[in-house]
């Protein structure tokens, strides 16, 4: 499987990498959850080039993560907004964030507190069932190929496979 061919994948992660899968895509996200919006801002606050941040910013409104929005008509200036869509992927951002915090953060701890509003605990995200609201963890995970797809997408011995 070749990079440019991850969006034609019969893989929901593999379709998602397309969009996210790029450290600088990434960081421009966690710079749009973080409140910035306009392409100085994100180039200054991230140290990339010009070319590679027009790609990433591309990219993301192609995918409709962020959306172009004028913000001057004259000169026209735009910024970038997270669409609804690019605001799902917050959890994903957090849940990345916090696998950092636990083993990468160092004596130091991790840089960023996360305050729950409602409840104004520090606090780190948890995946949980849609269902019952248990925590998931791998183990409690089993995969069943969708009929459209059976027998094509998991490996031959995975059968109630438990990680």
């Amino acid at each position: 499987m070749r990079w440019e061919e991850l969006d034609q994948q019969p893989c929901s992660l593999s379709r998602t990498l397309a969009v996210v899968g790029d450290r600088w895509t990434l960081l421009v996200l966690r710079e749009a959850f973080l409140g910035v919006r306009r392409f100085e801002d994100f180039q200054q606050r991230l140290g990339v080039t010009r070319h590679v941040l027009a790609d990433r910013l591309k990219t993301l409104v192609e995918a409709q993560v962020l959306d172009k929005v004028a913000y001057q008509e004259r000169p026209r200036r735009e910024e970038y907004r997270l669409t609804p869509r690019g605001r799902e992927l917050y959890p994903a951002i957090l849940t990345l964030v916090n696998w950092g915090d636990r083993h990468l953060a160092g004596a130091e701890g991790a840089p960023i507190e996360h305050i729950h509003k409602g409840c104004g605990q520090r606090m780190h995200g948890v995946l949980v069932c849609s269902e019952c609201g248990e925590p998931l963890l791998p183990q409690d995970v089993d995969l069943a190929e969708a009929p459209a797809y059976e027998g094509q997408l998991l490996p031959a011995h995975w059968h109630h496979r438990h990680l």
